[in-house]
């Protein structure tokens, strides 16, 4: 078993990511950031090994990167002035610091989502909100594997022009741009297409419609539940330390954070608790498999 965590109910799935998600983009805390940081690197290198750590690499320290930097380069705001570019805008250290978070932030939801994409399949996702939003539910569930499916797809299409002489690697720049607009041509056409067969299906097995019933795999058995209670636990200790400000952080026109106390120190083991929660599961899963062979 690669994954333990998704094999638990999809709503538990699901609102874990919602949650984890939704408190990385908004809370803007340094300890908070790097907690999520750290998480999500370690889960997204647990789901999917080798190609993460070169997804991370060459993918995400870029974006990491280039937002620290982009943000004193335009926002000029804050008290703390270190220099002056040639311009005559300051640099301020406000603006560095506000950068280098929101880098941080960004590329924490982006290894959160590429998670997010590893466990929460399709069927999940049509199975949570297909009877409450069944059109919605369907382009969803679609956008979501738009990137997955069309990548396989565009390979397919390529090799086959390959073999014909008509690739992007034949011929001068003229004939490769020709290529290569063929491609996306027929690309798009497979595209349009391939979504008029889904919904011609969709249609005619009665999705969406009124006492349509739906065939399931999933219960929500001990495990589920267990598990639920106890991120429920922590989710509503977690809000309450947010909303008392434990988490609270200021970076215009001054820099204020929140200053540190036992309770705030709880708040954040809480927090890289709820976290890492999946590799946890992961973790106990193998250990418990690899005791299970020894018996054998």
């Amino acid at each position: 078993m690669k994954d333990a965590f998704g094999t638990y109910h999809p709503l538990i799935n699901f609102f874990y990511f919602a949650l984890v998600i939704l408190i990385s983009m908004f809370c803007m805390h340094p300890v908070f950031l790097a907690i999520s940081f750290i998480s999500s690197f370690i889960y997204s290198i647990k789901l999917k090994g080798k190609k993460a750590v070169k997804f991370n690499i060459l993918c995400v320290i870029p974006v990491l990167v280039v937002s620290a930097v982009l943000n004193p380069l335009f926002v000029h705001e804050g008290v703390t002035i270190l220099t002056y570019f040639n311009s005559g805008n300051p640099l301020t250290l406000e603006s560095i610091v506000y950068g280098i978070s929101s880098s941080f932030m960004l590329v924490s939801v982006i290894m959160w989502f590429s998670c997010y994409n590893a466990i929460m399949t399709s069927d999940k996702f049509i199975y949570i909100f297909g009877k409450l939003i069944p059109g919605m539910s369907l382009i969803l569930s679609m956008v979501l594997r738009f990137v997955p499916k069309y990548k396989i797809q565009i390979k397919e299409i390529s090799k086959a022009q390959k073999f014909i002489g008509r690739d992007i690697s034949n011929g001068n720049i003229y004939q490769r741009a020709r290529y290569g607009l063929k491609i996306l041509s027929i690309m798009t056409s497979w595209a349009l297409e391939n979504g008029v067969d889904t919904a011609d299906s969709m249609k005619a097995r009665g999705y969406g419609l009124k006492g349509r019933t739906n065939f399931s795999n999933y219960r929500f058995d001990l495990r589920d539940k267990i598990l639920t209670c106890i991120c429920s636990i922590l989710s509503i200790i977690l809000m309450y330390g947010i909303f008392r400000g434990y988490a609270k952080i200021r970076f215009y026109p001054s820099i204020l954070i929140a200053p540190v106390s036992f309770y705030s120190i709880t708040i954040y083991i809480i927090y890289a608790f709820l976290c890492i929660v999946p590799v946890i599961i992961d973790i106990r899963e193998d250990i418990k498999w690899k005791y299970l062979k020894s018996r054998i």
